[in-house]
């Protein structure tokens, strides 16, 4: 397993292919991505690269925070992540890993949290069909009924009910690196990734598809 990238989601936008054919993609910057550390078998018991994405102000950090990212060299960061490999073996070299990482055409996972809608409704939440709108009812948008009786008189768990919407933590599967473009540090991504413009996403090999 190699490790993977923290990027911002910037938008979607189209481009077409040489046999002219549209392809939607999701535009990903991944120009600040630092390695901080790179863990050992030998020395933490396990294999893993931490990564931080996205300057931040050394103002907001606290001191445990920031005296660790001054001892790995690097200035402070909004976004840390940890990518998990096999072996020592499979450390990266260099601190500085970009759009080099993936190729044109390998499959990936891009993680993200979705957009949040605020407290919605069973119908707006789980798509309920409504109760009827005639004849007296002042049910028409309520949940109904969600007990069931005196036996075994209480609400089963997992119940759909009104609630939050949106604002989870989301995986998209194997979704392909369409063209990669250095000269701007970005990716672009066939297909839509969790969350609004200017959200945090991690992209990483996928995990079900290999090669191209």
């Amino acid at each position: 397993m190699s490790i993977g990238l923290i990027g911002k989601k910037i938008g979607m936008t189209r481009i077409f292919t040489d046999k002219g054919e549209s392809i939607a993609v999701t535009v990903i910057d991944v120009s600040d991505n630092v390695i901080l550390q790179k863990k050992t078998q030998e020395k933490d018991g396990y294999t893993a690269v931490q990564v931080g994405y996205d300057d931040q102000k050394e103002s907001r950090m606290n001191q445990p925070l920031g005296g660790h990212f001054k001892a790995n060299g690097s200035g402070p960061k909004r976004v840390v992540r940890e990518f998990r490999l096999d072996s020592d073996d499979q450390l990266p070299e260099g601190a500085h890993p970009g759009v080099d990482l993936f190729e044109e055409g390998q499959w990936i996972d891009v993680i993200g949290t979705s957009k949040g809608k605020g407290f919605q409704g069973t119908m707006v939440r789980h798509n309920f069909k409504g109760q009827r709108q005639t004849h007296g009812s002042m049910m028409h948008r309520r949940t109904g009924a969600i007990g069931c009786r005196s036996t075994p008189g209480r609400v089963w768990p997992g119940q759909k009910m009104p609630g939050q919407l949106g604002n989870d933590r989301r995986t998209v599967q194997n979704l392909k690196v369409v063209k990669k473009r250095p000269e701007d540090n970005v990716i672009l991504v066939s297909g839509a990734v969790p969350g609004a413009k200017g959200g945090y996403v991690i992209i990483r090999p996928s995990k079900k598809k290999t090669g191209k």
